[in-house]
């Protein structure tokens, strides 16, 4: 697993895995961090429709082995809907927070609720949206298919695109540096 590190400019150089081993909270977007980033819309005459998204099972095993290792989650999505509230729920979220248009007051609440600092947090986000999240979070991080501005903004760019195993990738970058990665549980 080798994911690109962008450094920070600074007086002080931190390798990526100073970065990991304070990590306390994983921050996560939905479209196109923990999904591809499509939306099927199916709709009966008369209905209001039905929103589908696909999830990477791999993702989600990650995410419950970082819980149980200890570790906190949050959902922070600028769209609303039951399939995100649900997949939270099955993966069991610590927090989440949907139709965040603005992921600032979000990031911040969220970061107070779990009582971490910044630099304790690591976001996976893909899009415009995203990036004052990934400047902010100590570890910020982008899947290989997210936009460019998300890319620049993130600490890492991970070799995995969204819904395709960045999350997994991620989480499992950290919990190898912090020593919890489990290959007894699992784990590759």
């Amino acid at each position: 697993m080798v994911a690109r590190l962008r450094p920070r400019r600074g007086n002080c150089v931190l390798t990526l895995a100073d970065y990991c081993r304070k990590i306390r909270l994983l921050v996560l977007d939905v479209d196109g961090s923990l999904t591809a980033g499509g939306i099927i819309y199916a709709a009966g005459e008369g209905s209001p429709g039905l929103e589908i998204k696909e999830f990477f099972v791999r993702d989600g095993w990650a995410i419950k082995h970082w819980q149980r290792a200890g570790g906190a989650f949050a959902v922070v999505t600028g769209r609303r809907g039951p399939v995100v509230e649900r997949r939270a729920r099955e993966l069991g979220a610590n927090f989440l927070v949907q139709g965040a248009e603005d992921k600032i007051p979000a990031w911040e609440q969220t970061l107070t609720s779990a009582g971490v600092e910044p630099h304790q947090a690591a976001v996976l986000g893909d899009d415009v949206p995203d990036v004052p999240l990934l400047a902010r979070a100590g570890l910020g991080a982008a899947p290989a298919d997210a936009c460019a501005a998300a890319r620049k903004a993130a600490r890492v760019v991970l070799r995995h695109c969204a819904g395709r195993g960045a999350a997994r990738e991620l989480v499992e970058l950290i919990m190898r540096v912090q020593g919890s990665w489990n290959t007894k549980a699992g784990g590759n």
